[in-house]
């Protein structure tokens, strides 16, 4: 899977320094956007899923979007944090197509270029740790218009630096949809191009051209899910950044991701993140 550079349209929605003391505790967070952390002194525990990652110095640290996570603190953690959206209205965004390294080595120049990225955006910092002050709507769309309104010398420069920075997870990076199968691949690229559709799955077996236990088997080999698991995975991750980054009604939200029956949507959503759509927009707005 090949992706030319100015497809990865990334914006800085927070950045800074924290500096902690047995106070960087939260659960269960989950948000439409990545995080990138450097630590300098002392340490933390993110835990995702069955996994405890202990953040200390000398390492660079990646938590995709879309992922639920914990933060466990006991004692001194200093870090630069970076929140990274990926602008892009497309039902397929860069980002989402690579399975990224959690953590890798950090270089000297990483602390360097995220304090200068926390010197020209001031008005992105964090309000405070906790992310439900920052973790919605408003304070996304606001940081977003302020990274869109920078003069364009910041711009330029943010994107630089982050592009280094996140050149650097790339690296390590796997393409999360690359199959050795052909027809498999061109039944992922329909799922991605018709997110707004309801999908069926003998649609996808004829452009597989395979039949239908077989295409299953195979799909499910290769990604690791069946086609009905990772439809509804794309479409409720596709929900979630509408009900954040958007007013628009629930309903119509169902609607344009194919859902004709709201009780099924809201019941699918609520499996999936473990709030329904109402209660997870009240959280983020």
């Amino acid at each position: 899977m090949n992706y030319a550079e100015n497809e990865f349209n990334l914006l800085t929605i927070n950045i800074g320094f924290a500096h902690h003391q047995a106070d960087w505790n939260w659960k269960n967070v989950r948000s439409p956007f990545a995080r990138i952390y450097l630590v300098t002194e002392g340490e933390a525990q993110v835990i995702i899923e069955d996994r405890c990652i202990l953040l200390t110095p000398g390492h660079l640290y990646f938590i995709p979007a879309y992922t639920t996570h914990s933060y466990v603190c006991t004692g001194l953690f200093c870090h630069y944090y970076l929140h990274i959206y990926e602008d892009n209205i497309s039902d397929t965004n860069a980002v989402e197509e690579w399975i990224f390294p959690t953590e890798i080595d950090s270089a000297q120049m990483d602390e360097a270029l995220l304090k200068r990225l926390c010197d020209i955006n001031p008005l992105l910092k964090l309000p405070e740790s906790n992310p439900d002050s920052y973790d919605n709507h408003q304070t996304l769309i606001n940081n977003i218009q302020l990274n869109k309104q920078q003069p364009l010398c910041y711009k330029i420069e943010s994107n630089g630096i982050i592009t280094i920075l996140f050149s650097k997870f790339i690296r390590f990076a796997k393409p999360k949809n690359y199959v050795d199968d052909a027809r498999i691949q061109r039944a992922i690229s329909y799922i991605c191009n018709h997110l707004n559709e309801k999908i069926q799955l003998s649609t996808l077996i004829d452009k597989a051209c395979m039949s239908k236990d077989h295409f299953i088997r195979i799909f499910k080999n290769e990604m690791g899910t069946t086609p009905n698991a990772y439809i509804i995975k794309r479409k409720i991750e596709k929900a979630e950044l509408l009900l954040v980054t958007t007013k628009l009604p629930i309903n119509i939200i169902a609607k344009s991701l194919g859902y004709e029956d709201y009780p099924y949507f809201n019941h699918t959503f609520k499996k999936t993140t473990g709030a329904t759509p109402n209660q997870y927009r009240k959280n983020h707005f």
